[in-house]
């Protein structure tokens, strides 16, 4: 079995979020995917193996099988662009179709991809002061303009709006608990954000459920906080870049678009790199 390490969604060739990315004749069993996961050691390594007219594909964190992952979807295009050349690829996951388009960008590739259908919903008081305190937050933390809320765009993150950069680089939890509370919630990633201005995002993104403190680049989540913009009668523009993975010295870029209509796929964009 050979397995791709690949960085999706780097920034001028440096960081991004790794990814083991493998293609197979027949799919392995859930624990044998969940070790291989493990014994790479990333947040996610994407297995696929052909289908019909595409591929299936499934995704696993070292410590769960994860619905849909962006950055292992967009590394997952840089495999298929080296293996089989640019063009439109189908990817088939556990729910849901994903297209994706591989473009040759020189050295690597360039690969953008139509998440899941978007949606958002309200989160009662209790959940909003149980997951401030997780972070050691208060409501004078928050962007006034933004409630927390639950996004979906094949899995479940939870938004929290801030106010200042500076609340977003001095994130902090405990590990063990915010997991405990994440695995209550049936959350994928918890998605801390600053709005820099109508076209920038900065993100943060912490990830305990799969065993990781936290992910450097999460395609899944740009693509949930699009659909919550949108869904929140955002103003700025429907074409946005988003920057993850600063405070943690791997800086990536997502480029997002999506159209007003609610619900519909967001399209995430991202440049990639091979590791080995």
């Amino acid at each position: 079995m050979q397995i791709y390490k690949v960085a999706a969604f780097s920034n001028n060739e440096i960081g991004g979020n790794p990814a083991g990315v493998t293609l197979v004749e027949h799919m392995p069993a859930d624990q044998e995917m969940l070790k291989i996961a493990s014994d790479i050691g990333f947040s996610e390594t994407a297995f696929l193996k052909q289908q019909d007219d595409g591929w299936r594909i499934r995704y696993f964190a070292p410590e769960m099988e994860v619905p849909f992952c962006g950055h292992a979807t967009i590394a997952s295009g840089a495999v298929l662009g080296k293996c089989f050349g640019s063009g439109k690829y189908q990817l088939f996951t556990n729910d849901a179709v994903v297209p994706i388009i591989v473009e040759d960008s020189g050295d690597n590739f360039s690969v953008t991809l139509h998440s899941p259908p978007t949606y958002s919903e309200a989160v009662d008081e209790e959940t909003s002061n149980l997951l401030l305190n997780l972070f050691n937050l208060n409501e004078t933390d928050l962007n006034s303009k933004f409630s927390i809320q639950l996004a979906h765009a094949g899995a479940n993150h939870l938004i929290i709006p801030l106010r200042s950069r500076q609340t977003l680089s001095d994130m902090k939890y405990d590990f063990e608990t915010l997991k405990k509370f994440m695995l209550s919630k049936d959350l994928t990633t918890i998605d801390l954000v600053w709005i820099e201005s109508d076209e920038i995002i900065h993100c943060r993104n912490p990830f305990p459920v799969g065993g990781i403190y936290e992910d450097p680049a999460t395609g899944a989540a740009a693509a949930a906080l699009a659909g919550y913009l949108r869904d929140n009668h955002w103003q700025g523009s429907n074409d946005l870049i988003v920057f993850q993975g600063e405070d943690m010295g791997s800086p990536s870029k997502l480029r997002v678009s999506f159209t007003s209509e609610r619900g519909s796929s967001v399209k995430v964009s991202g440049e990639t790199r091979f590791l080995e």
